[in-house]
């Protein structure tokens, strides 16, 4: 078959990767310049600062071995296992930024960036395909789809298709986050081993970049919480900006902010999950399934499996 993978976050690439390899011809569709959804990765200057997920863990036999195989390649490593007493269980980071595990997922992919999927309707020309729409005015021509973007967008996609998505899945909204990058002159506050979830009042998580070993440069990642995030969404970035800037404070000690950047974060947890991996659709033109974080859980693992799930669905067919 043909595939058309809608995002190139992990779950897309786990499935994209798993088809390939079934010697399917696979187009992958990402409307950003680059792979990875929530392994999302920033350098300002010479620091680099993960500003989506800040660490991954590892629960089932089948992450474990993929995750077995990318430490012997030195793509990531244990940072720590736990945050003030150790409960024995890795969190896993990747050399250089979160964003390198899914580049390294993606070398071998055709992907097509800057590429935004904004419909999907039965194909015109051949019977039982599908019609990708793009905002180039363009199209892709599949025998089968994989939608892994949040479930929002992919609803939205989804209109023109003539299915009826379950009231679970259509309903499913996601918590949003305003992150706050900041690159310091010293080292912060942020007590080892350099994480702090549930930090405060204003935060979720502190993340101390340079100390779990990401950045050669000072550089700290805070993730405001969604209750947070929500009041403050529709503000004026600068306010908001200036107002994480003072929560901030306590966490950078003596350290100056040399250089701080707001980041919106849109889609960052389901707040429902489907208790299956993905969902394939049911009297359609051709194959489709959904997958992603809302599939598999608001976690790295999650998105990873889910793409696998979707992936596999496809290869063994309706059953």
């Amino acid at each position: 078959m043909r595939v058309g993978v809608v995002g190139a976050g992990l779950a897309g690439l786990m499935a994209a990767g798993l088809l390939q390899a079934a010697a399917h011809d696979v187009v992958v569709l990402e409307r950003s310049r680059s792979p990875g959804g929530r392994l999302a990765t920033r350098r300002i200057g010479p620091a680099t600062l993960d500003h989506g997920a800040q660490f991954f863990t590892v629960r089932t036999a089948p992450f474990a071995e993929m995750v077995e195989r990318w430490q012997s390649r030195g793509l990531v490593r244990v940072w720590c296992r736990g945050f003030g007493p150790e409960d024995g269980h890795p969190r896993y980071v990747a050399e250089g930024g979160m964003n390198a595990v899914a580049k390294h997922v993606a070398a071998d992919l055709p992907i097509r960036f800057s590429t935004m999927a904004f419909a999907l309707r039965p194909g015109g020309d051949r019977p039982r395909t599908w019609s990708i729409g793009l905002d180039d005015g363009g199209s892709v021509e599949v025998d089968a789809a994989v939608v892994t973007c949040p479930l929002p967008q992919s609803a939205s996609l989804l209109i023109t298709a003539g299915v009826e998505l379950p009231d679970e899945l259509r309903r499913c909204d996601y918590d949003r986050t305003l992150a706050l990058l900041c690159v310091l002159d010293r080292s912060s506050a942020v007590p080892a081993p350099g994480g702090v979830p549930e930090a405060d009042d204003t935060f979720s998580f502190v993340g101390d970049n340079q100390a779990k070993g990401v950045s050669p440069a000072p550089a700290v990642t805070f993730h405001a919480r969604p209750s947070w995030s929500l009041r403050w969404w529709d503000r004026a970035p600068a306010e908001a900006h200036a107002e994480l800037l003072g929560a901030a404070r306590p966490w950078l000690g003596d350290a100056r902010v040399v250089e701080s950047r707001l980041k919106r974060w849109r889609f960052a947890t389901p707040q429902t999950i489907w208790p299956e991996r993905c969902w394939s659709a049911t009297d359609v033109a051709a194959p489709l399934v959904l997958a992603g974080d809302a599939f598999g859980g608001p976690r790295v693992e999650g998105a990873a499996l889910s793409g696998l799930a979707a992936a596999q669905s496809l290869i063994e067919g309706p059953r």
